[in-house]
């Protein structure tokens, strides 16, 4: 990980915390003035990213170490573990946000001062959206695990607060007090939804799953594209927060001599490395023809 694409990491954990304690304060002065359960969820949702992006801003830093002693293969995996941290805080909130919803059907309540709300909302859509942008340009810069997911989440916030805008538009226009609880739910579904998508890929992440069909398929062009390999076996791949990890048998001529098969292996890795320069390439060196006992994995979707 070179210092700048670490830089970038750490700006966008802090522009996510700022741009999130920023809209708790904003969106608590317009609950308490309008009164909005949509609204409501906006707020339980933006001290919810602060939650996550404080967790992010953990994560990374604990990420970014280098490793060490003790970890050997680095500190990657602290960016799902956030990952569940901040699927955990969704659901919590989901729940709270359903149980003020439900008591809304049954108890309604007309929103006042419709405009602030609105106001309010228009905010935030600015103010997220941005973030958003900046967020995705670290994305494809450093393919952060961690911020990928958080930047999901702030997309979803201007999904949803966009929606809050048409909910206090049916209330103030249409006198429709059920339009306040209905959104809110909607939104609900959403931050669960969210919840899961992020739960899947840092578990994909803890649980060492294989890389892509289409990077493995890359990877075994690659190796196979040398002049001087007859062919390879027991590729394994994995990712961990920014470091993935590729290793694999080559098979060569038996009576190549070890400096020459040491000098292919070294040619193939820095091949692998040009296409995938955050990976760790492990090679043995094997000849061609040699029995062995392997373990006999099924081909993943989309592999040969």
């Amino acid at each position: 990980m070179n210092s700048e694409n670490a830089r970038l990491m750490r700006m966008a954990t802090y522009a996510s915390v700022a741009v999130a304690a920023t809209l708790i304060v904003v969106k608590l002065a317009a609950w308490a003035m309008t009164g909005s359960v949509a609204l409501l969820s906006t707020l339980i949702d933006s001290a919810l990213d602060a939650a996550a992006s404080l967790v992010n801003l953990w994560a990374i830093r604990h990420a970014l170490t280098p490793a060490d002693r003790d970890h050997r293969f680095g500190h990657g995996k602290a960016e799902p573990l956030a990952g569940l941290g901040q699927a955990a805080f969704i659901c919590g909130s989901s729940a709270l946000l359903l149980v003020e919803a439900a008591n809304r059907f049954a108890h309604p309540v007309a929103v006042t001062r419709g405009e602030v709300g609105i106001a309010v909302m228009v905010l935030s859509i600015v103010l997220t959206f941005a973030l958003v942008r900046f967020q995705s340009y670290v994305v494809s810069r450093t393919k952060s695990v961690a911020i990928s997911a958080d930047s999901l989440h702030y997309t979803g916030d201007v999904l949803i607060n966009g929606s809050v805008i048409v909910s206090l538009g049916l209330g103030m226009s249409l006198d429709w007090t059920m339009a306040d609880p209905i959104f809110a739910i909607a939104i609900s579904a959403y931050l669960l939804w969210s919840a899961w998508q992020i739960v899947v890929g840092s578990l994909d992440m803890l649980m060492d799953r294989e890389m892509s069909p289409e990077d493995r398929q890359r990877i075994k062009e690659i190796v196979r594209g040398h002049p001087d390999v007859t062919n390879l076996h027991d590729l394994r791949t994995r990712q961990s927060g920014q470091q993935a990890f590729v290793q694999l048998h080559l098979e060569m001529e038996p009576l190549l001599p070890l400096y020459r098969a040491h000098e292919i292996a070294d040619q193939v890795e820095a091949a692998i490395l040009a296409v995938f320069p955050r990976a760790e390439v492990i090679i043995h060196q094997d000849p061609a023809g040699l029995r062995e006992a392997h373990p006999d994995f099924r081909p993943m979707s989309g592999e040969e």
